[in-house]
């Protein structure tokens, strides 16, 4: 069984153009050749990616958002390896006999559609290993037998091709949306004053909604402790909400995006006070359907 299942594979492997193992070896080996090997880039402010077809694989990617370190993943729509532990190495292309392959460590493989992510520090030892000539490898037991399937990523074109995607990471935004999509500024008992680091993150916030078109709204909610009377604690979120709208306002915001709220000491998060004295920053897009939130109670948060 195990026998015609590689026999079939194989055949794939020849309509797709793929490289395939020395004679007495078992392993099927994915990756593309001189011929076709190609790499595309992928650019925005908001995500940096290159991306290469693996013939009879799919897709390797390496990626790069906005605020966050860059990454490498494999695409497919076919299960060949089997959900479990794999290795990585970086290895020489076959027209390098003799250079020793640089073993990166292990790899988890699952059973998704992409089911191979790389983090960052890997990521960038296959980059190096790339830019010297060599290609990183993928090694992992296949799902139809004990024999191991190897998914190459091919040296050949990328050197150029990262130049680009270099050029393309230089103009990232500094954040993107998950990360201030919600956004929390706390403030000091009795206090309207904004911090450096809260001036910093609401320059983030500005920078983003101003690059994103898809944005239609920014709540904006102020909120207070207990301590002291109801009505000086709704005056003081009131106050708050002000000063970070206005800040954003003097930032380039559009006026019309703001939804400007002022809640007192309505709606607290904690029972310590000061987590409760603070303003949320939420933003929404076109589309976006707010999930039900709890409006009262410990725990839980306004709809701003």
């Amino acid at each position: 069984m195990a026998r015609r299942l590689r026999q079939a594979v194989t055949a794939l492997m020849a309509a797709a153009g793929c490289a395939f193992p020395l004679a007495g070896s078992e392993a099927a080996s994915f990756g593309a050749g001189v011929d076709n090997s190609q790499w595309y880039l992928s650019e925005s402010v908001f995500a940096c990616s290159l991306s290469h077809d693996v013939p009879g694989y799919g897709r390797a990617v390496f990626r790069r958002r906005a605020g966050e370190a860059v990454g490498f993943y494999l695409e497919t729509n076919g299960a060949l390896f089997k959900p479990g532990t794999g290795r990585l190495v970086v290895e020489a292309p076959v027209w390098r006999p003799g250079v020793a392959p640089r073993p990166l460590g292990s790899v988890q493989v699952g059973d998704g559609p992409r089911p191979v992510a790389v983090d960052s520090r890997k990521t960038m030892q296959m980059v190096q290993g790339l830019l010297d000539g060599l290609q990183p490898t993928i090694i992992r037991t296949a799902w139809y037998s004990q024999e191991p399937v190897r998914v190459q990523v091919s040296n050949i074109n990328f050197a150029q091709a990262f130049q680009k995607y270099q050029a393309c990471t230089a103009n990232l935004l500094p954040v993107n949306y998950d990360q201030i999509q919600r956004t929390r500024i706390g403030f000091a008992s009795g206090s309207t004053s904004l911090s450096d680091g809260d001036r910093r993150l609401l320059d983030n916030i500005a920078t983003f909604v101003l690059a994103d078109s898809t944005i239609e709204h920014v709540f904006v909610d102020g909120h207070s402790d207990r301590i002291g009377s109801r009505i000086t604690n709704r005056a003081l979120s009131e106050e708050r909400a002000n000063v970070v709208a206005d800040y954003l306002k003097a930032r380039g915001v559009p006026e019309n995006l703001l939804i400007v709220r002022a809640h007192g000491d309505q709606y607290p998060v904690s029972r310590r006070p000061a987590d409760n004295r603070r303003t949320n920053i939420r933003l929404q897009r076109q589309g976006e359907v707010p999930a039900l939130q709890q409006a009262s109670g410990y725990g839980g948060d306004s709809a701003g």
